[in-house]
């Protein structure tokens, strides 16, 4: 009887857990992945500018190829950088995002214009115009049998406008006449950038 008593309630117990397990392995499997996205994310602290800096360091977006680079030359390369920017010794505030593009290509003149440095980003359907990008380097060097180009540009942004690139399922980007998406794993990157921050 004692035996007969016990199994029941053992019975019991399994039953009384059984939605709880079937929920929490549902649960599990709707998770989306986590995208390991390969970019590299340094922060420090700037005692000259007193301020803690967060970066995602240059990491490629495209080299001209695949769905989605129409408008980018075939022998255009484009990277992103950015660096989130918090006063002081504390990760509570940004105060803004800075973003820089840098394209490289062998025989490239197309370099940007000041006319033709308005950065445009489409997140999620939603136009972002963030303004004009500086120039900060614009190198053509000679290789043994090709000319190599590099133009970086960069803006500072609103730290609430990066928050919408950041979690944006789909980006765009825009620089004068070049247009290009970023691919999961800068997006997953922005995102993983803004985790680093308590905001």
């Amino acid at each position: 009887m004692k035996l007969a008593l016990i199994l029941l309630c053992g019975v019991a117990a399994l039953l009384a857990r059984a939605p709880e397990a079937a929920a929490q392995k549902a649960a599990t499997a709707a998770a989306p992945a986590a995208i390991k996205h390969g970019g590299k994310i340094e922060m420090k602290y700037d005692g000259f500018n007193l301020e803690t800096v967060v970066a995602l360091r240059k990491m490629q977006v495209t080299c001209g190829s695949g769905k989605g680079f129409k408008d980018i030359s075939k022998d255009v390369c484009v990277s992103l950088a950015v660096w989130l920017h918090c006063p002081g010794q504390q990760l509570d505030f940004v105060r803004r995002a800075r973003v820089q593009l840098i394209f490289e290509a062998e025989e490239w003149d197309r370099r940007h214009t000041p006319a033709e440095r308005g950065l445009v980003v489409v997140a999620d359907g939603e136009t972002l115009r963030l303004g004009s990008m500086s120039l900060v380097s614009n190198e053509v060097g000679s290789g043994l049998l090709v000319d190599k180009s590099k133009e970086v540009l960069e803006i500072s942004i609103p730290y609430d406008a990066f928050v919408k690139i950041a979690r944006a399922d789909s980006v765009e980007m825009r620089v004068g006449a070049d247009a290009f998406p970023l691919r999961d794993k800068n997006v997953a990157a922005l995102r993983d950038l803004n985790s680093r921050v308590k905001p």
